[in-house]
C-alpha cells in the first residue's frame, strides 16, 4: 500500500441531471471504497467536478436557447447538491470552467507540444457557410443510410442504434442553421496512438490484477491497432488552444478549442489544485498527482475505459512528471426494469426525483448488493423495494430495534456487564471479526457486491444470535446470562454501524444516535471493530425506527410512471407486440434451445462484426459464428453461459463453419444483451 492514495469519479457532464445509472457507475462505488479507506485511516483524497466543455453542452444550450454558461452553471450546481444529498463525500467537486482548469489543460497541451508529441494534420470536414461554423457529429443531422430515419445525427443513429459519422449521412443539414454544410479545410493537432501503443502494451500487462472486462475491453483495442486522435476541435465552447502553440505551427486559432475528451481528464488534476489551494497549501497536489508513493484510482463506467485506460495516460506518459492510475475499476451498464436507460426518452429513474420520495440508503444498498461489476445489471422497483423491507427493514432494523427496546425496558436503556464467553458467544465475536477482515478485502479489490453481501450475514447471524440466546426467556431464569445477552447484542450494533458507514452512511449515523457514542462512525477505526467496545454503564439514546417499511402502492407508483414512457413510445411509432406474426406451440416445438456454455472466443480476420465461439452443449462441442463482436470482447464471453439455437441448418460465414446461433435481446437503440441462462442450470439442458 502506497503513502497516500487519490480516487476519481469520471465528470458527469453538466448538461442534464443524474439518473442511478451514473451513480452505480462511477460514484457509488468510489464513494464506498474512500469512505473504507477512510475508516482505515488512510490518506486518501476523493476528486470530481463537472466537465463543462464539449459539444452536449452546446446542444443542450441551443435547444434552450440560452448560453453554455447558463446551461453549465446551472447543472453544476443541481448535480453536486444532489451528489451531497445521497452521501457521495467529493473532498472537493471543481468544475472544467474554471480558470485553474483552462490553465492546467493549456499547460499540459503546451508541455506536450513542446516535447513533439503531437501531428499536425490538415483535412476537409463540414463547415456551415451560415454560421461560419465547422461542425462536430452531432452538429449534423440526416437521413440514416441503414434504416432510412430521416433525423439521424452525425456519430449515431438514434432509431436503429447504427453507429456513424456525417459523411454516411444521406443529404446531410447542419443542426445549426438547417443549410446543407460544405467540405472545408481545417487543421488539428493529433495524439500519435498508434507509435505511443508498445508503451501502453507494456504499461497495461503490468497490471494484470486489473478486472477482466477492462481489460479485455483494452486488449481489443490493441488487437485493432491504435489510432491516432484528434485533440482539438472547431468550436466556439471549450479550452482554447494556446495561442502561442497556434502561432508557432502558424495555425489560425479562431474558435479552436482542445477536445472535450483532452481536457476533461486534466479536470481531476485541476480540481485537485483548487484543493491545495482550499487547503492553503497550493503545492500540496503535487503529492497525489507528480510522487510515486501515490496511487491513482479511477472509479468509471465502461463507456470511458478507452479514455482512462489507454488516451489519459498516454497523454501522463508523454507529459513526464505525473503517476499513472494504479487502477481502473470500471463498472458496466445499469438497466432499469429490464430495458436500457434513455436519458433523451425520459426513461431513467432521476436522483433528484429519488431523494424527493426515498431515504439515500435504500437505494445505496440497492445500488451495492447489485452493481454491473463485470457485466450488465438491471435495477427494478420491486427489488428495490424487497431488499429494503426484507433485508434492511427485517433484518438489520429489526436487530436494532429489539435489542435497544429490551435494553430501555428490562436495563433502563443502560449497557449492562458481559459475562464469561460461551461457545455461542464466541462464535459471535469472531464472525464481527472475520466480516470486518473479508469486507475489508473485498472493498480494497473492489468486489462491493460481495463486500455488502458479507454485512448483511453478519446482521443475519446478529439476529440468530438473540434469537437462540432468548433474553426474554434469561430475563427471569438467568438474568446475569439475559444482561451478557444484550451486553453483546449492543456492541455488535456498535460494529455493525462502524462496518455499513461506507455503503450506509446515514443509517449509520441513526444507528450511532441510538448508541449515544462518542464521536461519529465516520472517525471511528475500521480495525477496532469487534475489539472497541461501549463501557457498562453507558447510558443509549431514545430507541427509533431506522428503516420504515415501503408500501406497495408507493412502489406501484413508480412502476406505473416507467411504464408511461414505455407506452408513450409505442404511440410514437414502436411496433406493438400483438402486430408480430403469431406462431403455434408447435412451430415453436420443432425449434431446440439448449444451454451452452462458450469455451473459448476469438475475432474473425477481416470481420469486424463476427466472433468465431467455441461452445460446450454438453454431449458435443459446436463452432458458432456470432455477429456480436461490437458488443463483446472475446475475453468477456469466455466460460460464459448461453443459449444456443441447436438445431439450425450449419451455414458457412466467411468461409467458417457456424453450426448454430446464440440468443440476444436487442435493444430499441441497438444495444445487445446476451441472454444468459441462471448459472445453477446445467450445460445442455433444453430451453422450452
Amino acid at each position: 500500500m502506497k503513502d497516500r492514495i487519490i480516487v476519481t469519479s469520471a465528470l458527469p457532464y453538466a448538461n442534464g441531471p443524474l439518473h442511478i445509472g451514473h451513480i452505480a457507475g462511477a460514484y457509488l462505488p468510489a464513494d464506498i471504497y474512500v469512505r473504507y479507506n477512510r475508516l482505515k485511516k488512510r490518506d486518501i483524497l476523493f476528486i470530481c467536478g463537472s466537465d463543462e466543455n464539449g459539444v452536449p453542452i452546446m446542444l443542450r444550450a441551443r435547444k434552450e436557447g440560452v448560453s453554455p454558461q447558463a446551461i453549465v452553471d446551472r447543472y453544476h450546481a443541481m448535480n453536486k447538491q444532489d451528489f451531497e444529498k445521497f452521501g457521495i463525500s467529493f473532498d472537493y467537486y471543481g468544475r472544467t470552467s474554471s480558470a485553474t482548469h483552462r490553465e492546467t489543460s493549456q499547460g499540459i497541451f503546451r508541455r506536450l507540444a513542446e516535447n513533439g508529441v503531437f501531428r499536425l494534420k490538415t483535412e476537409k470536414q463540414l463547415y456551415d457557410p451560415e454560421a461560419k461554423l465547422f461542425l462536430a457529429d452531432r452538429f449534423v443531422y440526416g437521413t440514416c443510410p441503414k434504416c432510412g430515419y430521416e433525423n439521424a445525427y452525425g456519430d449515431q443513429c438514434e432509431k436503429c442504434g447504427t453507429s456513424l459519422s456525417p459523411a454516411d449521412l444521406i443529404d446531410p443539414k447542419s443542426a445549426v442553421t438547417n443549410t446543407t454544410p460544405v467540405m472545408k479545410e481545417t487543421t488539428h493537432w493529433y495524439l500519435p496512438l498508434a507509435e505511443i501503443q508498445p508503451r501502453l502494451e507494456k504499461w497495461i500487462a503490468s497490471h494484470p490484477d486489473w478486472k477482466p472486462n477492462v481489460l479485455g475491453q483494452v486488449k481489443s483495442w490493441f488487437a485493432d491497432g491504435l489510432k491516432d486522435r484528434a485533440v482539438t476541435r472547431d468550436l466556439p465552447w471549450g479550452v482554447p488552444v494556446p495561442e502561442d502553440v497556434a502561432a508557432k505551427e502558424g495555425v489560425d486559432v479562431e474558435n479552436k478549442v482542445l477536445y472535450v475528451w483532452f481536457d476533461a481528464p486534466i479536470g481531476y488534476i485541476s480540481a485537485t489544485k483548487e484543493w491545495a489551494q482550499q487547503q492553503g497549501d497550493p503545492e500540496l497536489w503535487k503529492k497525489y498527482w507528480q510522487d510515486e508513493n501515490a496511487s491513482l484510482v479511477h472509479f468509471i463506467g465502461k463507456d470511458n475505459i478507452v479514455f482512462h485506460c489507454l488516451i489519459f495516460p498516454a497523454m501522463l506518459m508523454m507529459h513526464g512528471d505525473f503517476v499513472l492510475p494504479d487502477n481502473v475499476p470500471a463498472n458496466e451498464f445499469l438497466n432499469l426494469e429490464g430495458n436500457k436507460l434513455s436519458t433523451s426518452r425520459n426513461y431513467a429513474v432521476w436522483l433528484k426525483d429519488y431523494l424527493e420520495k426515498f431515504e439515500p440508503d435504500s437505494l445505496r444498498y440497492t445500488l451495492a448488493a447489485n452493481l454491473p461489476e463485470t457485466r450488465d445489471a438491471d435495477f427494478s422497483w420491486k427489488e428495490f423495494q424487497a431488499r429494503h423491507n426484507n433485508e434492511l427493514a427485517d433484518i438489520i432494523g429489526n436487530f436494532i430495534n429489539r435489542t435497544f427496546t429490551f435494553l430501555k425496558k428490562n436495563f433502563d436503556g443502560v449497557m449492562p456487564p458481559a459475562a464469561a464467553a460461551d461457545a455461542l458467544d464466541e462464535e459471535l465475536e469472531q464472525k464481527i471479526q472475520q466480516a470486518r477482515e473479508t469486507m475489508g478485502e473485498h472493498i480494497e479489490h473492489f468486489r462491493i457486491k460481495e463486500a455488502t453481501r458479507e454485512l448483511m450475514d453478519l446482521a443475519r447471524f446478529a439476529n440468530k444470535y438473540f434469537n437462540d440466546k432468548a433474553p426474554w426467556k434469561t430475563r427471569k431464569e438467568d438474568p446475569e446470562q439475559c444482561a451478557s445477552t444484550l451486553n453483546r447484542c449492543a456492541n455488535t450494533a456498535y460494529a455493525l454501524a462502524v462496518m455499513m458507514q461506507p455503503i450506509m452512511p446515514f443509517s449509520a449515523e441513526k444507528i450511532w444516535k441510538i448508541l449515544n457514542a462518542p464521536g461519529s462512525p465516520e472517525t471511528a477505526k475500521w480495525d477496532a471493530v469487534g475489539t472497541e467496545t461501549l463501557p457498562v454503564g453507558h447510558r443509549f439514546d431514545e430507541v427509533k425506527i431506522v428503516f420504515k417499511k415501503i408500501e406497495d402502492e408507493v412502489i406501484q407508483k413508480e412502476i406505473d410512471t416507467l411504464q408511461a414512457v414505455l407506452d408513450s413510445r409505442e404511440d410514437k411509432g414502436t411496433p406493438p407486440e400483438e402486430n408480430v406474426e403469431q406462431i403455434t406451440i408447435d412451430e415453436f416445438a420443432r425449434t431446440e434451445l439448449r444451454v451452452g456454455r462458450i469455451l473459448s472466443a476469438e475475432k474473425m480476420k477481416g470481420a469486424d462484426r463476427l466472433l468465431k465461439l467455441q461452445v460446450d452443449l454438453g454431449t458435443e462441442k459446436r463452432q458458432i459464428i456470432a455477429g456480436i463482436a461490437q458488443h463483446y470482447s472475446p475475453e468477456q464471453l469466455t466460460d460464459r453461459k448461453v443459449v444456443v439455437v441447436a438445431n439450425l441448418k450449419p451455414a458457412k460465414l466467411r468461409g467458417e463453419l457456424s453450426e448454430g446461433m446464440v440468443l440476444a435481446a436487442v435493444a430499441e437503440d441497438g444495444s445487445l444483451s446476451l441472454v444468459a441462462p441462471d448459472e445453477a442450470t446445467p450445460v445442455g439442458a433444453r430451453v422450452r
